[in-house]
């Protein structure tokens, strides 16, 4: 099965809308298009297309899934807003003023503990805290692989892509993993059956941090265990101008152009 994933949207329809043409057209293992879609959560916040954010996830039915993420409870309450920066908050507050019944019926369905497909756990933040754990560093990741029994986990939150690569060592009588934060390479697909167990982070569709302002997906074939990262350039313009508009941060505008 050939599956799109996402992660951190955050309310970027331009960004959002711009993936899936990309992903429609992309040659991957030698078709084009996807079967399914994986979100890896925060669908809303920072930006200014929450309801058509949600919206267009929604219009892939069965065909999609997606799982909460730190924004997306946030605005529905489950979470204080004092744990965010002043430029969150205001866009917190500013996204729960315009979310519909829909969106927020949305939200409020998406599971906020880690989903298991096959050879994939699929969460939002880590799968030891799914909502809010940073995973930025190799020990984190090594801490993290008692807590998911699949070959292959799919994590967002920082907005970074990376691979974090886990192979066991003999060491003493005991067999440690160890894990390696690797940097993707967008020229070339990743093999994940390579028996070593991997922690992926595809980056952020809507609010990349790599100083990198293209937006970050990947293409993922299920059955060969193939990946690949994906960058795509947008318009942000387009979505600057509409935050503008809806008196977001300044901060929050400014940062789109430059991937910080």
């Amino acid at each position: 099965m050939r599956v799109l994933v996402l992660s951190d949207i955050h309310a970027n329809l331009t960004a959002l809308e711009t993936v899936l043409a990309d992903a429609e057209q992309f040659n991957f293992l030698g078709g084009t298009g996807f079967e399914q879609v994986w979100c890896l959560g925060d669908v809303v916040g920072y930006g200014p297309d929450p309801n058509e954010c949600v919206e267009r996830l929604r219009a892939f039915g069965d065909d999609h899934l997606c799982v909460a993420g730190n924004h997306d409870w946030a605005v529905l309450g489950n979470l204080p807003v004092d744990d965010f920066n002043a430029e969150a908050r205001r866009a917190v507050v500013w996204t729960r003023e315009q979310l519909t019944p829909e969106s927020r019926a949305y939200l409020k369905g998406l599971p906020a503990e880690p989903l298991v497909r096959g050879d994939f756990t699929i969460t939002h933040a880590s799968p030891r805290h799914p909502v809010w754990e940073y995973m930025v560093s190799p020990f984190i990741a090594q801490e993290n692989l008692a807590h998911f029994d699949t070959q292959s986990c799919l994590v967002g939150h920082t907005h970074v892509p990376v691979i974090f690569h886990c192979r066991r060592q003999q060491r003493a009588v005991e067999n440690t993993e160890v894990c390696r934060a690797l940097t993707p390479s967008y020229k070339q697909s990743v093999d994940l059956t390579n028996g070593h167990r991997l922690i992926i982070n595809p980056g952020s569709v809507g609010q990349p941090r790599d100083s990198n302002p293209r937006a970050a997906y990947a293409l993922l074939d299920t059955e060969a265990n193939i990946l690949r990262f994906r960058r795509v350039a947008y318009p942000y313009e387009l979505t600057q101008s509409r935050m503008r508009a809806a008196k977001l941060p300044d901060r929050l505008i400014a940062r789109l152009a430059y991937g910080w």
